[in-house]
Parts: structure tokens; C-alpha cells; sequence
């Protein structure tokens, strides 16, 4: 039980999970996640802002029961309807039949659609309120982050934005839930690995989310996953609103495949060259080990993206496809871009990975490209430092 006093009438009521393996049976989780869920309590209402995994029930009704009683909740405030958040709407119903449940019309629609629960609910429209007695509740409705119905309330009396996926990140929580009583330094890697697994793909809602919010006054950021944001809501803000923009930091993410070591000595090429240069920010993923979350935060997180591969069945060698179609699928923008391969007799590679690239419209200038016939030899890998020249020079003076 990890019950914690946020401020005056509003507390966090969520659960760890250091069990699952994958969130959304893809992402890996080796810290776990945290369900995170908050009591507003007010003089004459409360209002529990959104639930937990199924999985997760029991340890949210203990929460309750220590923060409010036997009482049960007036309102359930459903900012976003995935089921790690949303699947302890139907038992919570059960336990609390006369709690209402809140949302948009979009939400109320998922409510019956996954629960098959239609009554004793209330439709709200983006701006409305909801006074709990002394604490009110605004509903801002926010679509697209990341899902059709988010949307995020605010507590004006106490300067709390409970923001849903917005602001969230991987990792259970570790006794503290508030930033100001934690190191929250291993939190923010993975801030960057779930808006760029998760949310990614919906930078220019995620804008247009900032620029909703941008006029309240904020004391305290309150997301799903995560730590409470206290004294670093300027920083998670402008990483966030960066993100958004696909504004990235001065560095290179290396991605390649390779079977038998030949790309992989071309990708070395570079990688040191890039360090010559003086980029000091190099992460290189083989794509047959690396995880896909981790390589599309390093891609979200850095300027330069270069990425190489052997011809594979006179295409690109798989791996690596599946990288740049998951990038694809985000819409990324304005990378400087470089690419190598190497082949037998078939030169494929390369043709394939500068086809998905310009499909994606992921660079913002030329693209320098190298190949290699079998082994790279002494003018390969000449071809590879100038490769690894052109883009430093790119990201150096920009």
C-alpha cells in the first residue's frame, strides 16, 4: 500500500506493477510500470480520477478504503479509456453501484462498448465543472493523446492538472510518488521511450494539448504512469512541447543489420568518425538485438539518424525493415539522415532503406548514402567517414 497525501484533499491512490512483462504485450518493462490513480476529496463530494488494470483491483479498493472509508466515491473522472487505466471500471461499478461515472461523449461510448455499462453516467462537455465542495473539477478535453477521447482535469485550488498518458513515463514507483522526494533522473530515459513508443505518432495533438493547458497555473502535473510533477514540471513541459515539435538534442542514433560482421564494420566506420567529429551523444543499435522501444527513443531523442543493412532476399534485411516501418508509422520529421549497406550480388539494401525514408518524409536535407560489394574495403569505409562528415557537419551547425 503506497497511499500518498499530494496536498490538501487530493491523494494518490495507484498501484505498482512489477509483474507484467510488455506493456500493451510490446514494450519492455524491466523497472515495471505504476497505475496511477488520485482521490480528490472535497467538503461535500469525492471524485476518484481514473482507475487501474484489472489485475490491479483489489490493491486500489485497499487504497480507497484507508484514504476515504466505506464511503464510496461520487464520481469516477475517466481521462483515458485504455484498459490499464479503464479496466476496473466494471468492478469498481460493482463495488460503488451510485458512483457516476464521468466523461466525453467519446468516452461514455467506450464505457458501453467495453464494460456494457450505460447508466447513472454523466456527459460532459469540453470546459465544464464539477464542484466537489470547496475543490472543483474543469474537464479539458485533449484528443489524440493518444487515444480519440483523453482529456485531463484540473483542480484550480490546488493547481493540479491530472493529465492522463500526457507527462507519463515507464517505471514503478519506489516508495515516493512526488518528485520532490525521489531521484527521478532514471525516470526521464523512460519518459522518452514511452511518448516515443506510445505517443509519438500524435505530436501535433500533443501541441495543441500544451497550448489547452498552457495558461494554468500548475503546482503539480498528475499522470498515469509516473511520478507526481512537482519541482520539474518547466522540464517535463518543455520536453514534452520538444517532442511534439520532433525537435531532438545534438546526437546520432546508429541502426543497423548484419549477418556475418560486414555492415557492422562500416557502422563502426562511422560511429568513429562521428566521435572525431566531436558528437558526443552515439547510440548504436543492432537491430536484431536491440529492442524496438529502445531504438525509436534514441531515433525520437537525437538530430542524426543513420541507417545501414546487408540485401536480404534481394530486399532489405528484416530487422532493419522493421525499424524504419515503426518510424514510418510515427511520422517523425527532420532528421539528418545517412544510409549504408553491403551485398553480394544484389544490390538492395540501401535502394530500400532511401525508399522508406523519403515514403516517411523523415529528413529535412540530402541524404548521404554508401554501399559496399562483399567485404568493405579501404574505399568503403573512406566512404563511410565521409558519410559520417556530412551528417556531423549537418547537426554541428545547426
Amino acid at each position: 500500500m503506497n497511499i500518498k497525501e499530494i496536498c490538501d484533499g487530493i491523494y494518490y491512490v495507484g498501484v505498482n506493477d512489477r509483474t507484467t512483462h510488455r506493456f500493451e504485450a510490446l514494450w519492455p518493462l524491466p523497472d515495471g510500470v505504476s497505475y496511477n490513480s488520485y482521490i480528490v476529496k472535497g467538503s461535500a463530494k469525492t471524485a476518484l480520477i481514473d482507475g487501474v488494470e484489472l489485475s490491479a483491483c483489489d490493491r486500489l479498493r485497499e487504497n480507497l478504503i484507508a484514504t476515504i472509508g466505506d464511503v464510496a466515491p461520487d464520481y469516477l473522472v475517466i481521462n483515458h479509456m485504455e484498459p490499464d487505466h479503464s479496466g476496473s471500471v466494471r468492478v469498481l461499478r460493482g463495488m460503488f453501484p451510485d458512483m457516476t461515472i464521468v466523461g466525453n461523449a467519446k468516452t461514455l461510448e467506450m464505457v458501453r462498448g467495453f464494460y456494457g455499462i450505460a447508466d447513472n453516467v454523466m456527459r460532459i462537455a469540453d470546459g465544464d465543472c464539477i464542484d466537489l465542495g470547496g475543490l472543483s473539477l474543469k474537464l479539458v478535453i485533449t484528443p489524440m493523446v493518444h487515444w480519440p477521447e483523453t482529456m485531463m482535469t484540473y483542480v484550480a485550488e490546488r493547481k493540479a492538472l491530472f493529465t492522463g498518458d500526457a507527462f507519463g513515463c515507464f517505471g514503478a514507483l519506489c516508495g515516493a510518488v512526488t518528485d520532490s522526494d525521489m531521484n527521478t533522473e532514471p525516470y526521464f530515459p523512460e519518459m522518452y521511450r514511452y511518448y516515443s513508443n506510445i505517443v509519438g505518432k500524435y505530436g501535433m495533438f500533443v501541441g495543441k494539448a500544451l497550448q489547452k493547458v498552457a495558461n494554468l497555473e500548475m503546482d503539480f502535473i498528475c499522470p498515469t504512469h509516473g511520478p507526481v510533477w512537482h519541482e520539474q514540471i518547466d522540464r517535463v513541459v518543455s520536453i514534452y512541447d520538444r517532442l511534439s515539435r520532433y525537435e531532438a538534442e545534438d546526437g546520432v542514433t546508429i541502426v543497423y543489420g548484419s549477418m556475418y560482421g560486414n555492415t557492422e564494420d562500416m557502422a563502426e566506420a562511422i560511429a568513429s568518425r562521428l566521435a572525431e567529429r566531436g558528437i558526443r551523444n552515439i547510440r548504436m543499435h543492432n537491430a536484431s538485438v536491440s529492442h524496438l522501444s529502445y531504438i525509436l527513443s534514441d531515433i525520437f531523442r537525437y538530430k542524426g539518424l543513420i541507417v545501414g543493412a546487408p540485401t536480404y532476399s534481394n530486399t532489405l534485411f528484416p530487422p532493419v525493415e522493421a525499424v524504419m516501418n515503426a518510424v514510418k508509422t510515427r511520422e517523425l520529421k527532420n532528421r539528418v539522415i545517412g544510409t549504408f549497406g553491403s551485398f553480394t550480388w544484389a544490390p538492395q539494401a540501401v535502394k530500400r532503406i532511401n525508399q522508406l525514408m523519403d515514403e516517411s518524409k523523415l529528413y529535412c536535407d540530402e541524404v548521404v548514402s554508401v554501399e559496399a560489394k562483399q567485404a568493405p574495403g579501404a574505399d568503403a569505409i573512406a566512404e563511410c567517414r565521409r558519410l559520417a562528415d556530412s551528417v556531423a557537419d549537418r547537426i554541428l551547425r545547426s
